[in-house]
Parts: C-alpha cells; sequence; structure tokens
C-alpha cells in the first residue's frame, strides 16, 4: 500500500476537525441550520490553514444524503466520493492554469447543467486572485445570479488582488493564522496516533518554523520522522529546520544583561559555526526581543505572546532584568543591523557589531567627555562670558551671530554621536538618523526625514533633550541648545565613512568602504 503523507491523511474531514477557524465553522454551521447558505464565498487567508477544506466539507454538507446537514455521514457515496476527490459534481478548478477568458467562458456553459448525482454543484476555484481580468468580467453574470443548484467557493492567498467587482458578489470569509499553542495541540494528536516518539520542545520548534501554517507543521513532522532513526530530537529537529534554539536567545540576552561582550561574541560564533545562517538568526533574536515587550508589559500572557505558558514564564522572568526603553533600544539597534546587512557583503560583521554595543557596560565610561584633538582643531574658540543682547534680537535666533559655524559642528558630528552611545544608546541611535543643517546663535538645528518622526519626538523629551546639550556643548566648546526638525527628503552630503556605525565598524575590524548605494 503506498504511502499517505501526515498533511493528506490528517486533512479534516468534518467542520468539529477544522482547527483554528472556530468563527467560520459558526458562521457556515448557521448558515446551513437556517437555510441561509450565499451562492458565493471568497474565502481568504494564507496558505495551509484550512480554505480547501473547509470548502469540501461545506460541499460534503450540502451533498450528503442527509444534506443539508452539519454532520455528513462519511458513508454515503457523494461523501465518499468527496473524500476521494473524484465526486462529479464537486468541480475543483486551479485558478492558475484556467485563468483566462476561454477556460471561464467553458465554466459558464456547464454552470448550466443540473448536478448529477448530489443535490448541489459545487466550484471550488483555488488561487483565484490568478484569473485574467477578462475571465473575472466572463464570470460576473453567472455569479451574481447563478442557477440555484450551484455554489461557488473562491479560495486566496491574496484577497487584495480580486476584483472588487467579484469581491462584492461573494461572502467573504478570513481564515487567520493557526497559533503556535493550536499547532501544538494538532501535532500531539497525530504523535499519539502514529505512535511517535518525539520530544515537547520538538513540536515547539516545528510550530514556531511553520508561521502559522498547520499544513506545514504536518509535512515537517512528517520530514522529521522520517530523517530520525528513532525517536525525533530537538538536535534532528535543529539539523533539518537550520534554526536557532530557544535556549540560545535566552542565553546570549542573558549575556547582554550580564554586560559580558566577550560570551555574546563566544555564543554567535558558536552559531555561526553550527552552520546557521546570520539572517535566520537575527529575524529570530528581533522576535525574541519582541517577545520579552509584549510579556513584560502583559505579565507573561501566553495569548498575546503566542507560545506555551512556560516559555512565557521564562520570558517574563528575563524581562524583569531589562527596562523597557532598554529592550526599545535593543529592538533598534537589531532593526538597524538589519537595515545595515543590507548594504554591506557581509552579515556576520554588522551582527558581532551590534552584540558588542548592546552588551557594552556603559558604566565603567567616566562622566566626564575628553574631548578627541581633531574636535578640538575644529572647535572655533569663544569666550563663554555672556554679551548683552538688544531686546528685539532676543526674539529672532536667525539675527544672532552664530557661537560656532555649521562646519564645526558638523565635523564633530560622529563623537557627539559616538560619545551619546555610551552615556544612553537610544539617544545615539535616534540621533544617528538626524544631521545638522542649521547654527543660528547657540540653536544647532537637527533635521529628520519624515519617516523618523518618533526619533524626533523621543529625543524631544526634557531628558534627552539635556543629554544630548550637554555632550554638544562640551565636545564644541560652547554653550550650545538643539532644535528637531522634520524634512521631506534629506540629502546626505557625507558618505558612509562618516556615518558613525560605519565608523565603528571600520575602527573595529580595519575594513574599507568599497561600494555605496
Amino acid at each position: 500500500m503506498s504511502y499517505t503523507v501526515f498533511a493528506l491523511k490528517w486533512r479534516p474531514q468534518d467542520f468539529e476537525s477544522i482547527v483554528g477557524q472556530e468563527h467560520i465553522v459558526g458562521t457556515l454551521k448557521n448558515a446551513i441550520q437556517k437555510g441561509r447558505l450565499a451562492h458565493a464565498y471568497l474565502f481568504a487567508g494564507p496558505r495551509g490553514v484550512g480554505k480547501t477544506s473547509t470548502a469540501r466539507i461545506l460541499a460534503k454538507a450540502l451533498n450528503c444524503k442527509d444534506g443539508p446537514t452539519l454532520r455528513p455521514c462519511q458513508k454515503c457515496s457523494s461523501c465518499l466520493e468527496i473524500n476521494h476527490g473524484r465526486a462529479l459534481d464537486v468541480i475543483e478548478i486551479d485558478g492558475a492554469s484556467n485563468r483566462g477568458i476561454d477556460e471561464i467562458r467553458a465554466l459558464r456553459e456547464n454552470v448550466k447543467f443540473s448536478p448529477v448525482n448530489g443535490k448541489y454543484k459545487v466550484y471550488i476555484i483555488d488561487e483565484v486572485h490568478q484569473i485574467t481580468p477578462d475571465g473575472f468580467n466572463a464570470l460576473l453574470k453567472t455569479l451574481e445570479e447563478p442557477p440555484e443548484f450551484v455554489k461557488f467557493i473562491f479560495a486566496t492567498t491574496h484577497p487584495q488582488k480580486v476584483m472588487p467587482t467579484i469581491i462584492s458578489r461573494c461572502q467573504r470569509m478570513d481564515f487567520r493564522r493557526i497559533t503556535v499553542i493550536e499547532i501544538i495541540s494538532q501535532l500531539e494528536k497525530i504523535i499519539r496516533q502514529e505512535n511517535i516518539s518525539i520530544d515537547k520542545e520538538v513540536l515547539f520548534a516545528i510550530a514556531k518554523s511553520s508561521d502559522g501554517s498547520l499544513r506545514d507543521a504536518e509535512s515537517i513532522l512528517d520530514q522529521l520522522v522520517s530523517f530520525s532513526k528513532g525517536s525525533v530530537s530537538l538536535k534532528d529537529a535543529i539539523s533539518v529546520l537550520g534554526m536557532v534554539e530557544q535556549d540560545v536567545l535566552f542565553s546570549l540576552t542573558d549575556k547582554i544583561i550580564q554586560k559580558d561582550p566577550a560570551q555574546a561574541l563566544k555564543l554567535f560564533n558558536d552559531i555561526i559555526d553550527d552552520g546557521k545562517d546570520p539572517g535566520v538568526f537575527l529575524v529570530n533574536f528581533i522576535e525574541h526581543f519582541r517577545n520579552l515587550m509584549v510579556s513584560k508589559v502583559s505579565k507573561a500572557d501566553s495569548k498575546l505572546v503566542d507560545l506555551p505558558q512556560e516559555v512565557c514564564d521564562r520570558l517574563f522572568k528575563q524581562s524583569q532584568s531589562l527596562s523597557l526603553e532598554e529592550i526599545f533600544t535593543a529592538f533598534n539597534i537589531l532593526i538597524a543591523t538589519q537595515e545595515m546587512t543590507k548594504r554591506l557583503d557581509s552579515q556576520r560583521i554588522p551582527l558581532e557589531i551590534s552584540l558588542v554595543r548592546l552588551a557594552h557596560n556603559k558604566n565603567q565610561v567616566h562622566s566626564t567627555i575628553t574631548v578627541p584633538p581633531e574636535a578640538k582643531s575644529a572647535v572655533v574658540p569663544v569666550e563663554k562670558k555672556e554679551q548683552p543682547v538688544p531686546e528685539q534680537t532676543v526674539k529672532d535666533t536667525s539675527a544672532q551671530t552664530p557661537l560656532i559655524s555649521l562646519e564645526n559642528v558638523k565635523s564633530v558630528w560622529g563623537n557627539i554621536v559616538n560619545h551619546l552611545a555610551k552615556v544612553k544608546m537610544s539617544v545615539s541611535t535616534y540621533l544617528s538618523e538626524g544631521e545638522p543643517t542649521k547654527v543660528a546663535g547657540n540653536m544647532i538645528t537637527v533635521a529628520f526625514p519624515k519617516s523618523c518622526s518618533l526619533h524626533k519626538e523621543s529625543l524631544e523629551s526634557k531628558e534627552n533633550r539635556i543629554i544630548i546639550e550637554k555632550a554638544a556643548s562640551e565636545l564644541c566648546n560652547a554653550d550650545l541648545k538643539v532644535n528637531f526638525i522634520l524634512v521631506a527628503e534629506m540629502k546626505r552630503e557625507t558618505d558612509a565613512r562618516s556615518n558613525p556605525f560605519v565608523k565603528s565598524a571600520i575602527d573595529m575590524f580595519g575594513g574599507r568602504v568599497v561600494k555605496e548605494d
């Protein structure tokens, strides 16, 4: 007998077997009970969440010998034929290969004929968004006023690509991604029935990697069972899936909390030596800090984190060692690292720099600021003594003679940003996206692109503004204030080497910029 893969063997055959779509099942059951079934449905949602399976179950509920019924008997000829995909009255069409006007015209002609055995003729069109506009237009009239014995069920992963005129003639039902908890529960049911020996951590790893698709999770389980010789271990899952263990993410975060950059780099090096993809690791690490944030504010609510309760408890415990601002800062640094990896050939170097920045112990840095020689040479000496200013110029800052030139500020800007990284990392990260564009009197205007409005708002807080003005004043040897503005478009006058983060990478590893976008 030929082998049947889990995704097909465990495909739901009735409404009760559908996982994670209670809102859809409830609506369809009510419609059947009240005799209010629409003539056309649009099932929209991610892959592998049950759209086509639900369509087949609905067809079975309509054409069962007891139908329309909420519980198809699974024994009559109609139910059995639908289960085996050979029912003449349930026509499944692939929208990708039957997308033209000729195929739709043929469908429109066949719609007129009565069902062969069942009560209804059901057309299930998968990936319906693939049908051409001409094909859709040919279907419109039939879709609006089909014969009373015809039902249309459209399934798509891209509902936004379906013509509005088609959507307006259907009842739309949105399928959701299946949660990690629900996927684990279904996998546990499968391994019990199939008598499979498997570690519980493996089920968690499978559910995480399936991205809300139950079909993908069942396929991965099938693959792991074939791969392993006996019991399926977490090591097998990691080897096959190429994923990063949850324990490693916790350990690496502990090194950041403990301000131990050497051990953080060693852990990261072990991850790379194990053959893990740096890009996958970065995505997993970003998600870990997202989970820390949610756990901290929700007090380990497993529904919000979408992880088993024991993992949520562990996340909550670790989150207590971090402030929300530290979590936000880490999140921003990791997101910036993603952007940097797109500009450089190496994914590893930006990650190493970011891990050192996150684990750097800022408390070891002296509170006094040492002005670099190059900064001192660029500073214009000024007299700190206050001079009387005519009343009419006090209200007009632009009329004041600058205490320091814009060129002077730009020449030490990288030093200001780098110093702030030792004082408060989030301020340094946000400020690095801005650029000094004007100096009037003692006021430095720093411009940000409109996409960085949150950066501007954060820096405008009293605490952050004081930190910035103190650093700018000491490095420029002048009593300075800062003003932040948003601009539609920023034209960077400096090259990549002046970016403080790129510069730190070059200084640390002795590299050079070979290409700029």
